[in-house]
C-alpha cells in the first residue's frame, strides 16, 4: 500500500504519512530556548521588600527595552525588573525572529488606519530598527542579527494584484525606498517554490534575529547598566499609597515612583486594559540543518524572511545554521482568554504545518523536523500596539503587538517612558499613541465573534480574497482578528 494522501486546506495533495515521518522525532520544545550552554542562569525570586524609582513588570522585550532605555536616559535612575518565569521564556523567546521596522503591523494596515500619519510612522519605525541594530552592536549582543529584509509572497492570483497595489501606494507616498516588486521568475530566483507567483521584497525594513539570544543579550545589558532583576517573581496585585505605587509578589512587595507594565498577552494589572487584549496561540516547526544539496535546491541565497499573503498565512526563514523555521497558519483562541501550558503543543496543527511545508518546498521531501512548539500572542482589534497610563500617570503600559513585537516593543518602551516622564515628544503626539483600539466584547460574544471571523477569513482565502458581509462589517467598525 502507498502512503495515504491528504488533501490540505489549499486543495493540494500531500502525503499524510510523509508529514508524520518528518515530525516523528521532533522535540516538544522551543528551538531558540533549547541552548543550555548559552541560556543565562536565572536570578533568584524577590523575597521581602524593594524600593526603586522605576519598577518594570515583565521580562520580555517590552520590559527589557524599558529597563535598558530608562537607564540610558538617566543612569542614576534606580530600576527594578520582575519576571514571573525567566527572562525571554514567553513570546520573546519563541517567535520567528522577524524584527520588523513596522509599528503598524505592516504598511497596508497602517495606511488604512492612520493615513495622515503613515509617513511619520514609517520613518519612526525605520529609526527604531536602526536603533535596535546599533544597540545590538554597542552591547555586543550575539543574536545573529542580519538585515536581510522580508519578501511577502503571492501564492494565489488575486494576491499578485494586491502586492502590486501595495507597491504603487508606497511609491505614491515616497515610501518605496528598498521596496522591490518581484514577478514569478524573480521571486523564484530568490527562493524556489512552485507555489510562488510574485513577491514584494522590503529590503530595509526587516532583520532576522535569534529571538532568545536577543532577549538574553538585553538581560545582560540591563544587568551591566545596574538594573536589579528578579525572576520567578510574578506580580500579583497593583496598588497605590501616597506618592508611591506598589506591586505585590508572592513573597514580597516593590514600591516605586513609577511602574511600567510589559505583560502583553498576560492579564494586565490595570484591569480596565484587559478587554483590549485577546491572547491567541501561534505554532511553529524547525527543521534539521539543510545539506548543501538541499540548500541549492531551494536557493534562498539572500536569506530573507518570507511570508505568504493569505489571511491564514505562513511565515518562514532560514537560521544561521541553515535550518528552516516554518510557522503560522492556525491561530487559536481559548474561551475566557485562557492561557495554559498545555496549549503550547497541538498535534493537529503540527501535522497541518508539516503538510504545508512540503507543499511549498516539495524538493525538501525527506527533511525532518527537530522541534515543535507554540506560544501566546497579545492581539488587539487594530493589530498594532496601544499605550496609556493609570493611577494618575504613575503607571504606564503598552500592549497589543499582535505578533510584530520583536521590533515594535522598543518603540513601545520609548512611549511608556515618555508618558511616565510627562514628556511631549513626536511619539506621544501621534494619534496612534493617543487613541486606543476598540475593546473586544465580553464572553460569550467574544468567543463567538472570533470563531465567526476565523471562518470568514478562511472562506475569503478560498474564494479569491472576497470579503463577505461579516468581514466588511468588521472593517467598517475598525475591528478585526488577524491570523
Amino acid at each position: 500500500m502507498g502512503d495515504a494522501v491528504h488533501r490540505d486546506d489549499s486543495g493540494s495533495a500531500v502525503s499524510e504519512a510523509g508529514a508524520l515521518r518528518a515530525l516523528a522525532d521532533a522535540e516538544p520544545a522551543v528551538f531558540w530556548l533549547d541552548e543550555p550552554d548559552r541560556r543565562p542562569r536565572p536570578h533568584s525570586a524577590l523575597v521581602g521588600g524593594e524600593q526603586c524609582d522605576l519598577l518594570v513588570v515583565g521580562g520580555g522585550y517590552s520590559g527589557l527595552w524599558t529597563a535598558l532605555l530608562a537607564k540610558e536616559r538617566d543612569p542614576g535612575r534606580d530600576v527594578v525588573l520582575v519576571e514571573g518565569e525567566e527572562v525571554g521564556w514567553a513570546a520573546s523567546g519563541r517567535n520567528g525572529g522577524f524584527c520588523a521596522a513596522s509599528l503598524t503591523h505592516g504598511f497596508g494596515n497602517g495606511l488604512t488606519r492612520w493615513p495622515e500619519e503613515i509617513t511619520a510612522l514609517e520613518e519612526l519605525g525605520l529609526r527604531n530598527l536602526d536603533a535596535i541594530e546599533e544597540a545590538v552592536g554597542r552591547y555586543g549582543i550575539d543574536c545573529d542579527f542580519a538585515r536581510t529584509g522580508e519578501i511577502a509572497v503571492a501564492t494565489e492570483p488575486h494576491q499578485v494584484g494586491e502586492l502590486e497595489e501595495m507597491a504603487e501606494e508606497a511609491h505614491a507616498l515616497g515610501l518605496d525606498e528598498g521596496l522591490t516588486f518581484l514577478d514569478r521568475d524573480a521571486v523564484r530566483a530568490e527562493a524556489d517554490s512552485p507555489t510562488f507567483l510574485a513577491g514584494l521584497w522590503d529590503r530595509r525594513g526587516v532583520a532576522m534575529v535569534n529571538p532568545a539570544r536577543l532577549a538574553w543579550g538585553l538581560k545582560r545589558a540591563c544587568e551591566e547598566a545596574g538594573v536589579r532583576i528578579y525572576e520567578h517573581t510574578p506580580a500579583t496585585r497593583l496598588g497605590a499609597r501616597g506618592a508611591e505605587v506598589a506591586v505585590r509578589t508572592p513573597y514580597g512587595r516593590v514600591r516605586a515612583r513609577h511602574i511600567a507594565l510589559g505583560t502583553n498577552a498576560f492579564p494586565s494589572l490595570v484591569r480596565r486594559v484587559r478587554p483590549y487584549i485577546v491572547p491567541v496561540y501561534d505554532y511553529a516547526l524547525m527543521t534539521e540543518p539543510l545539506s548543501e544539496e538541499q540548500l541549492a535546491a531551494v536557493g534562498w541565497k539572500n536569506r530573507q524572511g518570507l511570508s505568504d499573503s493569505a489571511n491564514h498565512f505562513h511565515y518562514f526563514r532560514i537560521t544561521a545554521d541553515n535550518r528552516v523555521l516554518w510557522g503560522g497558519y492556525d491561530v487559536l483562541y481559548h474561551y475566557g482568554s485562557r492561557i495554559a501550558r498545555e496549549y503550547e503543543q497541538r498535534p493537529e496543527t503540527f501535522g497541518k504545518l508539516a503538510r504545508h511545508f512540503f507543499r511549498c518546498f516539495p524538493q525538501l521531501e525527506g527533511v525532518r523536523f527537530t522541534h515543535r512548539w507554540g506560544g501566546v500572542i497579545d492581539t488587539c482589534s487594530r493589530f498594532s500596539p496601544f499605550f496609556g497610563t493609570a493611577m494618575g500617570g504613575r503607571v504606564g503600559y503598552a500592549a497589543g503587538y499582535t505578533g510584530l513585537g520583536v521590533g515594535a516593543t522598543r518603540f513601545g518602551a520609548e512611549v511608556m517612558l515618555d508618558l511616565l516622564d510627562g514628556a511631549r515628544t513626536e511619539r506621544t503626539a501621534l494619534e496612534m499613541v493617543r487613541k486606543k483600539p476598540l475593546p473586544f466584547p465580553p464572553e460569550p460574544v467574544r468567543w463567538a465573534g472570533i470563531g465567526i471571523t476565523q471562518w470568514a477569513l478562511a472562506r475569503s482565502d478560498a474564494r479569491g480574497g472576497e470579503r463577505n458581509l461579516w468581514l466588511r462589517a468588521m472593517d467598517r467598525a475598525g475591528m478585526g482578528f488577524d491570523s
